[in-house]
């Protein structure tokens, strides 16, 4: 398998159409030793890691926030809101620059502004939450960036049998990073007494990431196979019949990318499942310390928190959860998916539909046993959320699979707008409402305030069943739909 970046040689590259026209298997094209993919992986990888991170420092310390400004659940909800709303609208963006300029200088910028302005936002003061709100969508629009453009990366340097297990690595470390975010937020507002020290850490690792990024990611690097034209990272294209210089832009427009896409159905439907699958871990990644720790105040197991710092262990737990539920998940995901495609070649939708169904079921069971016993909570918690991480890694590599070489920034950057859109966009602030709304109509008590969300959080299992359905929809046109994008 070629798991390099690839110049093709002149000669092949001529010899290539002839033997396409004839139908003849082209020869194989061995990777060089010093092949850069390895060392390109590794800056992708950390980026992700330190990307999740800085998505998930609010909801790790979501208590201090909220008695620090003084927010109702439905404001604290508007944080990650705002959030999402700005990486969506930003992603179709970076998703149009991605296929036609360098995607270094994309993603360093990318880099730049999300660390900057999470460096900012630790010194904004009580009386400034709107500052707070409008750092927070800064902070999506950088990440953004790398969300987009960093999986094209990954799919032109790798061949599409290798392809699931890389990108299975890369996607490791957005629970992982979300997990970390977590730990770091919690433990950082412990340890010094003020939450604003979370936001100060992050910013130094973007830095390390920007440094190896100007290390080790090439300015022009190309894979080159033999059944199609890849994008370089420098947003480039070139034809099988080209010499390995002569590099040319991408022939088709944004909108007519943007129809072709309209037109697959398993793109179309798959993004609808991906929409259910984010609104679900939006929520979970927002509420669940904040659940988790009002179920235990019902219960009797913790003290109020009646001033700052709060300390409560539910953010640690949950963050560990979330590390643990995710590696294991992508993992066990990647290699059922790698296994079972080989016996049935719908695997990919089937395997995401049945585990949208279980991660439904095991969210709904949690809430029924939250209030009486904790520990049951957090086991069928964790269970749901490893049946969602299963899915992470195999819907991006069937996006690859049914979608054109030529658009895949494009078909991943709509997919982020449309699936955050019906998504996580709104999900963490509609909890919120809703919790607000049903608090209201009682006396403001612990039992109460617990009731709101556990009520509230019962959209998110029906949701994750309705995602279930959207993947069995796309198994319907999953095998058309790829055979038409490798034609």
């Amino acid at each position: 398998e070629d798991t390099g970046l690839q110049l093709q040689p002149l000669l092949e590259g001529r010899n290539h159409g002839a033997a396409a026209a004839d139908g003849a298997p082209c020869p194989a094209v061995p990777v060089p030793r010093n092949s850069p993919a390895k060392r390109v992986l590794v800056m992708l990888c950390f980026g992700n890691l330190l990307n999740s991170m800085d998505w998930f420092l609010v909801p790790g310390i979501l208590l201090d926030i909220q008695k620090y400004f003084g927010l109702s659940d439905e404001k604290i909800g508007l944080l990650q809101t705002v959030f999402t709303v700005c990486y969506m609208l930003a992603a179709p963006i970076f998703g149009y620059l991605g296929d036609r300029y360098n995607r270094k200088i994309l993603l360093g910028a990318g880099i730049l502004l999300w660390s900057g302005v999470t460096l900012g936002s630790s010194f904004i003061t009580q009386s400034y939450y709107w500052i707070f709100v409008l750092s927070r969508g800064l902070v999506g629009i950088g990440t953004a960036s790398y969300s987009t453009i960093a999986p094209t990366i990954i799919a032109d340097l790798f061949e599409e049998g290798k392809r699931t297990t890389v990108l299975s690595l890369f996607y490791i470390f957005i629970p992982v990073g979300s997990g970390c975010g977590y730990l770091l937020a919690a433990g950082m507002a412990r340890s010094t007494g003020d939450w604003h020290w979370a936001f100060r850490i992050t910013p130094c690792m973007g830095g390390l990431a920007l440094v190896l990024l100007l290390l080790l990611v090439p300015h022009r690097t190309q894979r080159r196979t033999p059944r199609y034209r890849a994008l370089s990272i420098s947003g480039t294209t070139q034809g099988a019949d080209e010499a390995p210089d002569e590099h040319t832009t991408a022939k088709t427009t944004w909108c007519q990318d943007v129809g072709s896409l309209a037109k697959n159905c398993s793109f179309v439907w798959s993004s609808l499942g991906v929409a259910a699958m984010t609104f679900v871990t939006g929520a979970l990644g927002m509420w669940v310390p904040l659940f988790l720790y009002r179920a235990q105040l019902v219960q009797g197991t913790v003290p109020p928190c009646l001033q700052e710092p709060c300390h409560s262990s539910s953010s640690l737990i949950f963050g560990a959860i979330t590390m643990g539920t995710g590696v294991l998940g992508i993992i066990a995901g990647a290699r059922v998916t790698r296994r079972l495609r080989k016996i049935y070649s719908k695997a990919d939708p089937l395997i995401c539909a049945t585990s949208m169904f279980i991660s439904a079921l095991c969210l709904y069971t949690a809430l029924v046993v939250a209030q009486t016993n904790i520990l049951s909570t957090f086991i069928f918690i964790a269970l749901g959320e490893l049946f969602l991480f299963v899915i992470w890694a195999v819907v991006t590599d069937m996006l690859l699979c049914v979608v054109s070489p030529r658009c895949r920034s494009t078909a991943i950057a709509l997919q982020i707008l449309l699936s955050h859109l019906l998504g996580d966009a709104g999900s963490p602030f509609l909890i919120g409402a809703v919790s607000n709304a049903l608090q209201a109509r009682g006396a403001p008590t612990f039992q109460s305030s617990f009731r709101s969300i556990q009520s509230s959080f019962v959209i998110c299992a029906f949701v994750g069943a309705l995602g279930g359905a959207f993947f069995l929809l796309t198994a319907l046109s999953f095998e058309g739909d790829r055979r038409e994008a490798e034609r």
